[in-house]
């Protein structure tokens, strides 16, 4: 009976040694394969974003209404939102119209390849600076020199992964996410001032479905946020869509006043804002 007991010890013993070499060999073998698993996944990050930005700069004409909200974060740590809804009208490379309408404010610019329009339909005043080029110039130079950015503009661009990537720092496929009951590859990058999300329809038109840019460095972290609807491409639309007529009446700003046609009220204007446009 002795004899049996130590025989039969000893086996659990060996057996107990045989799996916890198996396990060790196991975890060791999944360590090795990690690194390779994350930078598959991460590649295949980037070779999603860059079918739907090689999609949408094929895209003649560009159409979608569109959803949109911007965190802003006050003195006092108070985070609040201003939402707007509006439309997009584009017709490659040089002409564009956009309406957003909000609570405080209801917006239009239009551009036709020479000139730029921006109305606002609510405080009646409006202005025009010459911009002869392209859409990209276009969001350069609003962007840069009047601190307007136009919504989704990187998405907007003639190379939306050029725009999209130069300053990011780590990359991440997060699976599957439905929006409005499109299904969407879910991607999610860091750069070195924000964070960004993008939510890409699946199939053969991978068009964003929403976009989030978080502003990590600034206090409270707020976002902002553009959800797409209504996606349409095909035959360029007509030239006149591209021309906005300035009321009669309307006051007419100088360019270096168009910062008073202003979208965000005076009541939030003191509050740090998230990256982008309301």
């Amino acid at each position: 009976m002795t004899c049996q007991h130590h025989t039969y010890q000893h086996q659990t013993r060996q057996h107990q040694t045989k799996r916890s070499q198996i396990l060790s060999r196991v975890a060791l073998l999944c360590a090795a394969l990690a690194p390779t698993l994350a930078s598959a996944a991460e590649a295949d990050a980037r070779r999603l974003l860059k079918a739907m930005s090689d999609y949408l700069a094929a895209q003649k004409a560009i159409s979608f209404e569109f959803d949109s909200s911007l965190d802003l974060v006050s003195a006092q740590q108070q985070k609040m939102t201003l939402a707007a809804s509006g439309s997009v009208v584009m017709n490659r490379p040089d002409k564009l119209h956009v309406s957003r309408r909000g609570g405080f404010a209801h917006m239009e610019m239009s551009f036709d390849g020479k000139t730029v329009t921006l109305l606002g339909k609510n405080s009646n005043m409006a202005a025009q600076v010459e911009a002869a080029g392209s859409i990209d110039q276009l969001v350069d130079v609003l962007r840069d020199k009047y601190h307007r950015p136009v919504p989704g503009a990187d998405l907007l661009m003639s190379d939306p992964y050029k725009e999209l990537m130069p300053d990011v720092t780590d990359v991440k496929d997060l699976g599957s996410g439905v929006i409005r009951g499109v299904e969407c590859d879910h991607l999610a990058f860091r750069a070195r001032e924000v964070d960004w999300q993008i939510w890409i329809a699946q199939g053969a038109t991978p068009y964003p479905c929403r976009y989030v840019i978080t502003s990590k460095k600034v206090t409270g972290a707020p976002e902002y946020r553009i959800d797409i609807r209504d996606w349409k491409t095909g035959a360029k639309v007509p030239a006149d869509t591209f021309r906005l007529a300035i009321p009669a009446g309307a006051q007419k700003l100088t360019p270096d006043k168009i910062q008073e046609l202003s979208d965000i009220p005076a009541i939030f204007q003191a509050a740090n804002a998230a990256k982008g446009n309301p």
